[in-house]
């Protein structure tokens, strides 16, 4: 295996004040109503988008506590054919990748018709919970890519 050595200890152990901000985001995550699954399968399509080994690793760990499927979990990159997701999720798994390619996309990143397809599996709580999941799962993706959080043993487990 390759050796990859962190960059710099993560900024919320710098910054504890972003800590706390970042804990109020997941706390109103939690809040929100969607199944745990859903917040799971999210954050993971967004860190396979993103590349952030880090979060690939740590969601596939709780993903499984919050009973995804080992196929669910492998399949979730090619989660339009597959069997093993409902329409709800797949919607969900839409959302993330408009949301996570913004500037990837030619036209309206969010088009009505995903937006109709969300509203159609989740309240406006969920929404909101769904949304601000996938902007934190982002955020977390970009600090750990940026200072190579170790993908063995994040910060946040020691």
């Amino acid at each position: 295996m390759t050796d990859i050595q962190p960059r710099m200890p993560n900024p919320a152990t710098i910054l504890p004040q972003s800590y706390k901000g970042i804990g109020n985001l997941l706390a109103a995550v939690s809040s929100g109503g969607l199944p745990t699954a859903i917040v799971e399968l999210t954050a993971l399509r967004v860190s396979q988008l993103n590349g952030c080994a880090t979060c690939i690793n740590g969601h596939a760990t709780t993903g499984a506590k919050a009973g995804l499927t080992t196929a669910q979990m492998l399949g979730v990159s090619a989660f339009r054919t597959s069997p093993f997701f409902d329409e709800a999720q797949k919607a969900a798994l839409e959302l993330a990748e408009a949301l996570t390619l913004l500037a990837g996309s030619p036209e309206e990143p969010l088009d009505d018709a995903l937006w109709k397809r969300v509203c159609a599996h989740y309240d406006e709580t969920q929404r909101a919970a769904l949304i601000l999941n996938i902007a934190t799962s982002n955020l977390f993706n970009r600090i750990n890519i940026a200072v190579r959080e170790d993908v063995e043993s994040p910060f946040w487990l020691r």
